[in-house]
């Protein structure tokens, strides 16, 4: 595409872009060259995504950022800090408070989850093509497959996927205001992405904050 990866991520980070997955190839939104707007995904004509990076729908800017104000709950961060961070959430919108050893084997449980139904059950991986796309595109699946179930291997964007289908689980991801290129220095936080069905209770939303590399906190 002839863009530095690296720019494109600092746009999506910094809020002047936005990724977009498409069920049919779409005009590009960051260029005016249509022989490179787009990347195809899958050769299948029955799951067939397509990419574009651009800037946000709506006009939106840096100073409509949206900052919300929470408390932040520290997970440890052994490998294992996303599904922690949804576990504590979890069981915190049900009034349970968790031992550090339920804790953990939560979080093994869920990582367990997400590798039966990617790598152990093709009729279960079809429902979740989603997450499949985000898996593939950084490497291919037996690779994948043969790293989810380390304890040290980090979750991310494919595991939100799954799990917040797989849990019913609505899930909004943010980022420290500090850490977003609008020129505010608050202690707030932005979110900037969100995963499952929009739930009519907001109680029952669970609130990942993601800073420095890979980490994952809960917010409450």
């Amino acid at each position: 595409m002839g863009v530095n990866a690296d720019t494109i991520l600092e746009k999506l980070r910094n809020g002047s872009a936005k990724f977009e997955l498409v069920s049919s190839a779409v005009d590009s939104i960051s260029t005016p060259n249509p022989n490179s707007n787009r990347i195809q995904f899958f050769n299948n004509t029955s799951f067939r995504f397509f990419a574009r990076v651009g800037p946000p729908q709506s006009g939106v800017s840096s100073s409509n950022i949206k900052v919300e104000r929470y408390a932040i709950q520290k997970v440890t961060g052994d490998g294992r800090c996303l599904f922690r961070a949804l576990v504590k959430g979890m069981a915190r919108n049900k009034g349970i408070t968790l031992t550090p050893q339920k804790e953990r084997d939560n979080a093994d449980e869920l990582r367990a989850a997400v590798k039966e139904v990617i790598c152990e059950n093709e009729n279960e991986r079809r429902q979740y093509q989603d997450a499949v796309t985000a898996i593939t595109v950084d490497e291919p699946l037996h690779r994948y497959c043969q790293r989810i179930g380390r304890h040290d291997f980090w979750g991310g964007e494919s595991e939100l996927l799954v799990l917040s289908k797989l849990c019913n689980q609505q899930i909004i991801v943010y980022i420290p205001e500090t850490e977003h290129k609008s020129g505010k220095w608050g202690s707030g936080f932005i979110p900037i992405a969100e995963y499952g069905a929009v739930k009519k209770k907001k109680l029952h939303v669970v609130r990942l904050l993601y800073s420095g590399r890979n980490h994952y906190d809960l917010l409450v």
